[in-house]
């Protein structure tokens, strides 16, 4: 399986960001990708009335833009997250998956939102944009069953152990992950999901600045895949680009068998 890793610096130009992502994209394809993955909130980061303003419903006509995509080029699409409205009114931080018919095969709205205060950044509230989901979202694929989840759901390990019963064996983390917890955070948690599930983490990431210069906000970046033994297959550099890697989906069968945790669980069976 070639996933290809679509690592993007995204602003408040709507236009522009679309642009770049359907540009990595086509490069996505034209390198043989049967996967590409795009981050968090990839249509725009600005303040909270320029995303409510990007806003679309899903689907609608930018998920029917990547379902195009995914169509013509015969590839998967993880969509990352785009702002989704509902009900005219509340927003949603919402995930798609796109199968090579160019079919809308799932949605997972983010259930955890990142209020919090990294030390030396600009305060986060996205509880002030965003409504939280309630579901725990899986999908089959030709690849296996996949579990979507979003940026800050990968600090609650229970989310993913609940998609592992249910069969997943690729976990989706697109994020906008902040530099300041990213440096210390970022691998240690996407590979501990990778160990205790036993699955391939696929994380793609913003990177760079956005904001006005007097709130100026820092992704991380380092978009990466871990596999089901919590090794880095691969990761991106510095930059916006495309990063492919090539994922032997016998290594979650191999990982269980030698090393059957998940079999050896006392606890409630989504624990």
């Amino acid at each position: 399986m070639r996933v290809a890793l679509c690592q993007v610096n995204s602003t408040d130009d709507v236009a522009a960001n679309e642009a770049a992502v359907f540009a990595l994209l086509e490069e996505a394809a034209d390198g043989g990708a049967d996967l590409a993955a795009l981050p968090e909130v990839w249509p725009c980061q600005g303040s909270a009335a320029q995303m409510r303003a990007a806003a679309e419903p899903v689907p609608g006509p930018r998920t029917d833009r990547l379902c195009e995509l995914a169509r013509r080029h015969r590839m998967l699409v993880h969509g990352g997250s785009v702002m989704e409205i509902s009900d005219g009114q509340r927003i949603f931080n919402t995930s798609v998956l796109i199968d090579r018919d160019g079919e809308l095969i799932a949605t997972y709205r983010k259930i955890h939102l990142f209020d919090a205060d990294p030390p030396g950044a600009v305060p986060s509230r996205e509880s002030f944009l965003f409504a939280a989901g309630d579901q725990v979202v899986s999908a089959d694929t030709e690849f296996g069953r996949a579990g979507l989840s979003i940026c800050y759901d990968v600090r609650f390990p229970e989310l993913y152990r609940r998609l592992v019963v249910a069969g997943a064996v690729l976990l989706f983390v697109p994020a906008s992950f902040r530099y300041e917890t990213g440096v210390d955070h970022w691998d240690v948690l996407l590979c501990a999901r990778a160990i205790e599930d036993q699955a391939f983490v696929i994380a793609t990431a913003q990177w760079g600045t956005w904001g006005p210069p007097d709130r100026l906000r820092r992704t991380y970046g380092n978009s990466l895949v871990a596999d089901p033994w919590g090794r880095v297959v691969v990761r991106a550099g510095d930059g916006v680009g495309v990063t492919f890697a090539e994922l032997d989906l016998d290594e979650v069968r191999r990982v269980r068998q030698i090393l059957p945790a998940l079999r050896h669980r006392r606890l409630d069976p989504s624990c």
